[in-house]
């Protein structure tokens, strides 16, 4: 039996800077994971999946990522998902469970990206500065700390739609060469001048996403942003005293909301 942490894949920006003539677009973000996460577990065959978890509902499905992953690397096994994260929320839970089943059957498949354009990222699970349509994966430098609260409204967004609300999909890129962020405040200034060229769409389809934003915004965020194409928002608190006391404010206001306290993870583990 091998067990696999699936960390959330974070979106600290996301520029959209064009659209491929197959209609894919492509992308300038920063990604990083975080220190919470699904878990996979993968025992002998034959193939199947349980799921469990406070997000379980509805994910047992032929079509579930972690089954077609084990399917494309050829494997048998008995698959459990203890799912931690809210689906379809831009923190890349799918993906990242995918690809937690390839890194626990030591899996190198040579088009991961056939099972979704995050796939990629997740796979190699450490900040990567990502282009073209998530192929392109440049490693960061080891990042300073940060300390964040994500909220959830417990309501999911499809990426096609709001893909579709765009207005502009040649937005400018984020600058060719990054700085050097010798400290948070170093990389949060960065941020500050960057976007997320979803999060306009994704509140045009969801308001409520403004009010998260709002929300982490009223509890002291240096930095809120929407991440992948929502619902999920984040913001960015000085310390972890301060993280978790806003968590513990929004939760508290807005027990409708799933809400947590984050750091950045370390790199892929089994555990």
């Amino acid at each position: 039996m091998r067990r696999e942490k699936a960390p959330a894949k974070l979106n600290l920006t996301l520029h959209v800077t064009g659209r491929r003539a197959d209609g894919y677009h492509l992308l300038d973000s920063l990604v990083v994971f975080l220190d919470l996460g699904d878990v996979v577990t993968l025992a002998p065959g034959p193939l199947s999946l349980t799921v469990t978890g406070p997000f379980a509902h509805g994910l047992d499905d032929p079509d579930n990522l972690c089954l077609r992953a084990a399917r494309l690397a050829g494997h048998e096994v008995a698959i459990t998902l203890e799912k931690n994260l809210p689906v379809a929320s831009g923190i890349g839970g799918g993906s990242a469970d995918a690809a937690a089943v390839l890194r626990a059957l030591g899996a190198r498949v040579p088009r991961p990206e056939v099972l979704g354009a995050d796939v990629p990222v997740c796979l190699a699970g450490v900040p990567c500065r990502m282009q073209g349509v998530g192929e392109k994966l440049s490693p960061l430098p080891p990042l300073p700390p940060l300390h964040l609260v994500l909220v959830n409204p417990r309501a999911g967004l499809a990426t096609p739609a709001v893909f579709q609300r765009l207005e502009r999909r040649d937005n400018p890129p984020m600058p060719a060469a990054l700085p050097e962020f010798p400290d948070s405040a170093a990389l949060v200034d960065f941020l500050a001048t960057c976007r997320n060229d979803l999060q306009a769409p994704a509140i045009a389809l969801m308001p409520r996403i403004a009010d998260c934003l709002a929300a982490l915004g009223d509890a002291g965020a240096l930095l809120t942003r929407m991440s992948g194409s929502g619902a999920t928002c984040f913001g960015i608190f000085p310390d972890g005293t301060a993280a978790r006391a806003a968590r513990d404010r929004i939760a508290a206001a807005r027990p409708d909301w799933w809400v947590a306290a984050s750091g950045l993870a370390p790199a892929p583990a089994t555990v």
